[in-house]
């Protein structure tokens, strides 16, 4: 049995949804779609969400970028990728990317490198390097910033 919604029922759900965390455009249209309204009612909810400040495409970038390299400790360019898949502007994606302190990032991909290098079994000096440089790679990471980081870890 499906459910039916007003749009005021279907604004206040989606008020609480936003409030819970920040959220981008593309969750709450996807939330829209499952609701299933009409267009008119799915604009007019977006419109009110942006007008009360509840959905905002900056403060969700940011917040975004902040916390998956803080937690995650991913690259930026895996947050990059992340964010355009979610459809933010690039605008706001440069935006986001200062989020990001420049000597944290760097002391976070040696912290990571050294931990990845140290943790691997791998006898052989060109495939543990291959395996380390993938995983950070796989993280986000530059390849020119990982090359010097996995030198530093070699003659450690």
């Amino acid at each position: 049995m499906k459910k039916f919604y007003t749009v005021s029922e279907a604004l206040t759900l989606l008020e609480n949804f936003c409030a819970y965390r920040e959220r981008c455009h593309k969750e709450v249209e996807e939330k829209l779609r499952q609701m299933d309204l009409i267009p008119q009612a799915k604009e007019h909810i977006i419109l009110s969400l942006m007008a009360s400040d509840h959905l905002n495409e900056e403060r969700y970038a940011r917040a975004f970028a902040r916390g998956k390299h803080r937690i995650k400790h991913w690259g930026k360019q895996r947050i990059v990728r992340e964010l355009k898949w979610r459809d933010i502007s690039p605008a706001n994606i440069k935006i986001a990317l200062s989020e990001i302190d420049a000597e944290d990032y760097l002391e976070t991909l040696n912290r990571i490198a050294q931990k990845q290098w140290q943790s691997s079994s791998e006898p052989d000096l060109y495939k543990k390097r291959k395996k380390c440089f993938d995983f950070l790679l796989r993280k986000g990471y530059e390849a020119d910033l990982i090359q010097e980081v996995l030198a530093t870890c070699e003659n450690a």
